[in-house]
């Protein structure tokens, strides 16, 4: 036997892979850096282009779409070999919705949708875990780490594909309850502010909103609704338009009203009285209030329009019960 090259490689070899169903309808390029863990995305596109990757023996495009059966070549490509991370737990969350073809939860704060960047895992790892006969399940959409809510998953590759397609082109109907420091004025309803993703010099991921002239800046679009107004505090129905990053967080904050609790863009000060009881009394709340409490899109099977709602996690509720309401303006 071949001595191993150690910890730090696998020996390289000619991958030849037929596509099932799981694969089926995916872009090529998204196959492969699922399929090559480990190997920096700069040079899976590089082998893209250089005609090294194969599918039916013809060369591919990276957003080519792989079908049922297809035989995709994959070239000798050094792996890292990484430690293996400890399984992630098996666990079910709240089902609002589930059917042959979609799985729709309500997800908790403070647990990721899927690992990476420091997590081990997330939502998507743990209910695999759980349900080890399922064939297929993946993400349809995302929601931040510190957001509850609705979250939609894909049990077959075909509703995946349709329903990304949906929240690509904006059919769906997404709207969140959060709760903003101050007095939400009645007037302002849309929020037509550009956006620039960027990375701090510690390499954290954050959002501005910049000017309409800025290069850099993605048109995004929120619409805003007072459901109840509070002493100190407004609870908002917010729709998004655009689905940037953070694009909740830092709009609300762009206009003097940043989100409770939220430890990226709020109100640092608040935001530990609120943890510590102090902000209102009798009530430590300690997450960031926003809750993707509704969203609509219409069922990849039948067409059938589908809205599910998730209530108001109990601390928010209980948040909520202890702020008092003001009257609401005529």
């Amino acid at each position: 036997m071949v001595p191993s090259a150690g910890p730090e490689a696998r020996a390289p070899a000619v991958q030849r892979l037929v596509i099932d169903e799981g694969s089926a309808g995916q872009r090529l390029d998204n196959f492969l850096l699922k399929t090559l863990k480990g190997v920096p995305k700069t040079h899976v596109y590089r082998i893209v282009r250089s005609g090294e990757v194969r599918v039916n023996k013809g060369r591919a495009a990276a957003d080519t779409r792989l079908a049922l059966g297809d035989e995709v070549r994959v070239p000798p490509v050094r792996q890292a070999e990484r430690a293996s991370a400890p399984p992630a737990p098996a666990r079910e969350f709240p089902v609002l919705f589930e059917d042959d073809h979609l799985l729709a939860v309500n997800k908790p704060a403070g647990v990721a949708v899927h690992g990476g960047s420091g997590v081990s895992f997330g939502v998507i790892e743990q209910l695999r875990r759980s349900r080890p006969q399922a064939r297929f399940l993946e993400l349809v959409h995302r929601l931040d780490k510190e957001t509850s809510g609705v979250l939609l998953l894909a049990k077959k590759r075909s509703a995946l594909t349709l329903l990304q397609d949906q929240f690509r082109q904006r059919e769906t109907g997404k709207t969140y309850a959060a709760l903003v420091v101050g007095a939400w004025p009645a007037n302002r309803k849309v929020i037509d502010v550009p956006l620039h993703k960027y990375l701090t010099g510690e390499g954290e991921r954050r959002v501005r909103a910049v000017s309409p002239a800025d290069d850099d800046g993605r048109r995004s679009i929120t619409l805003v609704r007072i459901a109840e107004t509070y002493a100190g505090f407004t609870l908002l129905d917010v729709t998004i338009k655009t689905g940037r990053t953070h694009q909740i967080r830092v709009h609300l904050l762009h206009e003097g009203h940043p989100i409770a609790g939220d430890e990226k863009y709020g109100d640092f000060a608040l935001n530990k009285a609120l943890a510590r009881g102090e902000a209102v009394p009798g009530c430590r709340f300690d997450r960031m209030f926003l809750h993707a409490r509704r969203l609509r899109f219409e069922h990849p099977a039948n067409g059938e329009t589908i809205q599910l709602e998730a209530p108001l996690p109990s601390e928010c509720t209980e948040l909520l019960s202890a702020l008092p309401v003001l009257p609401a303006h005529p």
